[in-house]
C-alpha cells in the first residue's frame, strides 16, 4: 500500500509510528527507494528521514491493517 508523507517523521511522530506498528502481530515493512525497513524499528524510521511529499510503500505480512493506516492518516502523518 502506497502512502505519501504529510509531515516530517522525526522524534515524536516516529515514536508514535513505531508504537502503533508494534501493536500489529505480523511483520510490517516500509519501502522507500532502495531502503527496506522494519516499521517496528525506531532507528530504521529515523534513518529514512521521511519528508512531506515523499512516497513510501507499506508491506504487511498477510492482510493490510486498515486501522493502522487510518490511525496514521488521522494523526496527520500520511495520506493515501
Amino acid at each position: 500500500m502506497k502512502l505519501t508523507v504529510k509531515k516530517p517523521i522525526f522524534a515524536e511522530s516516529a515514536s508514535y509510528f513505531v508504537n502503533r506498528a508494534s501493536q500489529i502481530s505480523g511483520t510490517v515493512l516500509i519501502k522507500k527507494e532502495h531502503w527496506v525497513i522494519d516499521a517496528k524499528s525506531l532507528l530504521g524510521i529515523l534513518a529514512l528521514s521521511l519528508q512531506p511529499g515523499q512516497e513510501i510503500e507499506l508491506e504487511f505480512e498477510g492482510e493490510p491493517d486498515e486501522q493502522f493506516i487510518q490511525d496514521l492518516e488521522q494523526a496527520g502523518l500520511f495520506e493515501k
